[in-house]
């Protein structure tokens, strides 16, 4: 019932917060209970990406392996490892960068009236000839043949300059 939220809501917010005794606590209480194990494991996978991000991007690899390892060998051998991923999630440096930043492009295409900018000439494949007529990847630069990053555009005009990883105003 309401207590499977409550606590897969208690052991997000424990390694949120890192607090590692807490969350094998909840986690423990859950699979103790008759938790399904890759249910927990699935959260695990969303919240490495959600909280920790960029900051640990090893916690992806993480989360997954956690999975996997659970699929592989089920209860109660993989308990084992669930605790040790909640304990690296807890001990982890969190970020929610790219969350906050893709949730910025989601709400940039919400807003949008009208139909979408075209994607850019140059960014566009031409596989035929009538494509490379009509200008598809006229003038891209292609990154791996320079020593320095190049100066190009990949955004539509309309979107030019804009910084999705910035704090946006509501």
């Amino acid at each position: 019932g309401e207590e499977h939220y409550n606590c897969i809501s208690a052991l997000h917010k424990s390694m949120r917060g890192s607090d590692e005794n807490a969350s094998l606590y909840w986690l423990a209480r859950m699979l103790e209970g008759g938790e399904d194990p890759l249910y927990v494991a699935r959260r695990l996978v969303r919240f490495a990406s959600e909280d920790i991000g960029l900051a640990d991007p090893l916690a992806l690899t993480q989360a997954v392996a956690a999975y996997q390892g659970c699929h592989f060998i089920g209860m109660p051998e993989c308990e084992v490892i669930l605790a040790q991923c909640v304990v690296y999630f807890a001990r982890a440096p969190k970020s929610i960068e790219v969350y906050r930043a893709y949730a910025n492009v989601k709400e940039c295409l919400r807003m949008h009236t009208g139909p979408l900018p075209p994607v850019p000439l140059h960014l566009r494949n031409a596989p035929t000839r009538l494509m490379k007529n009509l200008g598809y990847g006229k003038g891209y630069k292609y990154n791996p043949m320079y020593k320095e990053p190049v100066e190009q555009d990949y955004l539509p005009e309309e979107l030019k300059g804009t910084d999705f990883f910035k704090e946006r105003e509501t």
